[in-house]
């Protein structure tokens, strides 16, 4: 692009700008939102197809890739800062929007780069001690008044986008709480109960729409659907995704489920058709995850896809993948709007896939499924007290990107001794079908950790689907509630609490998994007690808030983690009574009849995934006709490859970046590379190894004529911790013009 077509798009944009009224897409404003200059919405666009039209890097030219500039995130921690950090982790797929890119650093202030230096324009600090994962900001604009709108904790805020200041008159001096709109006829206070989300809302006109990431135990917060005025901050609307009385669906649940059950959440991000004025999303599984004595029925709106009116929140339609879920099947991805060609006719789309591994492509209009799906019998035969659905779904078409059971022919073979310790599990647990349900035996199931992940998958014009999938299998093994307050009871208070709400990830011994969940058994040697106590209120990560824990309950587990010893001397659970949580006593949700005793990802005795390779890959699916057009291992182990071992994959959180110049980019591998794909044959073509982990989805724009590819590369998830955003571009001999 020359200099003076820079120039004549920049006087076009400050035009656009102003007759961009009420929040409305122009036509001129829409032009901006697709020629692939800007990177203005999680998911590049508000379809989220993860797809951008610029090839300035293509081909011919992607092996000459370099580092255009880094821009070190993590560097805006306080040394005095003593809140607890988990490192540099950053999932944040950033936005940009007329040369400036928003992104949010590890501790969740917000920030304006210059996108073709990496200079830093200005920093917002939410002075928010809640940190967790962010995965993206939400850009609104009408006229002179620009707004970035994203989430800490329970709170919403609204910045100025063009200087980082907080715009007082949005809610309450800035921010919005999203315990809003949930407490409506409900059992006990939802103020106090864990409610933030980790993606981004959307913006239809005047109207910012967004889900919630909530606990998964029996004191879940509903999962609601909010929207909120973007001007004022007020709430304009409530889907209730577990139904009221005389709501469609409120028939699925035992009467007054609404009062008591939880979850059924959107938290993994949505996506707009602007025309059509319907948002899309999906939802997760209720509460609590493994156990569904107290929810007889299907579940509506838990485990659906679902369309709203944007505008009001009208129910249009919805298609349930999984009745009854007790298996966590979240729909982990937002979805996915394309069109495709099917029986001689272009069709408009909803395409959605699953932690199991399945694709689901639905008629836009009406939810119905373009490819055939059968119902067919599952084990029903479940926990006392648990009520289990008949029948479950399988799409025939697609076929499964992952593995859908455990079965003889999946044990490791990448030495004998994994052959023989995953062999010996495989003969311990259930693994006969996906739909086994819960027990005290215990179960080897796949569809926590992928399948499908929260990076998404993109879609090209051609209507070919690039989905990166994780092949993990987890142990999953109850408890009834009643032996396990048994033997709580002689425990000290303090063991009693951390058993009943922290075993399930960190484990009896608090070991963890070294990975999801960490090793806390040495947690004095690295934070006060008082940054404990902290990380229990504030929640951190993927680790949720606990206020529902009394402040004695929480001083209680705090001096249990740092001397289990002198803990045990203490009262136990038996002298203090029948003194329970919040959550649990009937003031607000219920404890289920049973437990998880041993929920952890299934690896063999060095570490390595509990299954024959390969363990993470990247499918090419079309969807015109539903077939693959190619399978490609994603990611690779160095040791294991230095032994002779074929490249295995590796397990990947973060999604992929399709372009038009025929190129996937993705990240997101424990191998901590960010590698290019020939789109055609899903052959690498060009990769980086990257300071730290990029487990996060890439990003690409253009400044001044200039194509960009930029990745957070956050580090953690078992491997070492990072805080940089990296732009890549071509040296500026080899950079070529936009078609």
């Amino acid at each position: 692009m020359s200099n003076k077509s820079a120039n004549y798009t920049g006087i076009l944009l400050i035009i656009v700008s102003f007759l961009s009224c009420s929040g409305t897409t122009s036509k001129f404003n829409k032009t901006i939102y697709e020629t692939g200059e800007n990177y203005p919405v999680y998911g590049g666009n508000k379809k989220g197809n993860r797809y951008s039209p610029l090839n300035q890097v293509n081909m011919d030219n992607v092996q000459y890739l370099e580092v255009a500039w880094m821009y070190n995130a993590a560097k805006a921690i306080d040394p005095n800062d003593t809140r607890f950090r988990r490192g540099g982790q950053i999932q944040c797929q950033p936005i940009v929007v007329n040369g400036v890119l928003y992104g949010t650093t590890p501790e969740l202030h917000l920030f304006a780069l210059n996108a073709g230096t990496g200079e830093e324009l200005w920093k917002f600090n939410p002075l928010n001690d809640n940190i967790h994962v962010n995965r993206g900001v939400a850009y609104w604009q009408n006229g002179e008044d620009i707004r970035i709108l994203y989430t800490v904790g329970s709170k919403l805020y609204a910045v100025n986008a063009k200087n980082g200041q907080q715009i007082v008159d949005f809610g309450e001096n800035g921010t919005t709480d999203l315990h809003a709109g949930l407490s409506t006829n409900r059992k006990g206070d939802t103020d106090s109960l864990s409610v933030r989300a980790t993606s981004p809302g959307v913006v239809y006109k005047n109207t910012f729409i967004i889900g919630s990431s909530v606990s998964e135990s029996g004191d879940a917060a509903p999962g609601h659907i909010r929207a909120f005025d973007v001007v004022t901050g007020k709430l304009k609307w409530v889907f209730h995704t577990i139904p009221h009385p005389g709501e469609e669906g409120y028939d699925t649940w035992p009467k007054d489920a609404y009062k008591e059950v939880g979850a059924a959440n959107s938290w993994s991000g949505m996506v707009l058709d602007e025309e059509r004025g319907e948002v899309y999303f999906g939802t997760g599984s209720p509460s609590s995850d493994f156990y569904g004595g107290n929810r007889e029925g299907k579940n509506l709106f838990g485990n659906c896809i679902i369309a709203l009116n944007a505008e009001t929140g009208k129910l249009n339609w919805y298609y349930q993948t999984v009745y009854h879920d007790v298996w966590d099947r979240d729909l982990p991805t937002p979805p996915n709007l394309a069109t495709i060609e099917h029986n001689g006719k272009r069709l408009d789309v909803v395409v959605q896939a699953t932690k199991d591994g399945l694709v689901y492509v639905l008629d836009r209009d009406t939810g119905e499924s373009v490819f055939p799906v059968e119902e067919r019998s599952v084990p029903v035969k479940g926990l006392p007290g648990e009520v289990l659905w008949p029948v479950q779904k399988f799409p025939l078409k697609p076929a499964p990107f992952s593995r859908q059971v455990y079965t003889e022919d999946d044990i490791s073979d990448i030495s004998p001794e994994a052959q023989a310790y995953t062999k010996e599990a495989f003969l311990k647990y259930d693994t006969d079908n996906k739909f086994t349900p819960p027990s005290e035996k215990g179960s080897l199931l796949f569809g926590y950790s992928g399948g499908a992940e929260w990076g998404g998958n993109a879609i090209d014009p051609n209507g070919i689907l690039y989905q990166n999938s994780n092949d993990n299998p987890w142990i999953l093994q109850m408890i009834d509630s009643a032996s396990r307050n048994k033997e709580f009871a002689s425990l000290s208070y303090g063991n009693a609490i951390y058993g009943k709400n922290c075993t399930s990830c960190h484990g009896p011994d608090r070991k963890g998994n070294g990975k999801e969940f960490p090793d806390i058994t040495g947690i004095g040697q690295r934070f006060t007690k008082d940054q404990v106590t902290d990380i229990l209120k504030m929640g951190s990560g993927r680790m949720p808030s606990f206020r529902h824990l009394s402040q004695e309950e929480r001083d209680a587990v705090v001096n249990f983690l740092f001397d289990p010893r002198s803990g045990r001397l203490k009262k136990t659970m038996g002298e203090h009574g029948n003194h329970t949580t919040r959550g649990i006593d009937g003031n607000f949700g219920f404890e289920p009849g049973y437990l998880i005793k041993i929920w952890q990802k299934f690896s063999d005795q060095d570490g390595y995934p509990g299954i024959k390779p390969p363990w993470g890959t990247l499918n090419a699916i079309d969807l015109n006709t539903g077939e693959y057009l190619w399978r490609v291992r994603l990611g690779e182990y160095p040791e294991l490859t230095e032994k002779g071992i074929t490249i295995t994959g590796t397990e990947s959180y973060g999604g992929p970046l399709v372009t038009s110049g025929g190129l996937v980019f993705i990240a997101g591998t424990t191998d901590e590379r960010i590698r290019a794909f020939d789109k055609k044959t899903g052959e690498i073509v060009w990769e980086y190894q990257l300071p730290a982990g990029g487990f996060a989805t890439p990003i690409t724009y253009e400044v001044n004529g200039k194509q960009f590819i930029v990745i957070a590369a956050g580090g953690q998830r078992g491997q070492k911790p990072g805080g940089n955003y990296v732009a890549f571009a071509l040296p500026e001999l080899m950079k070529g013009s936009r078609d």
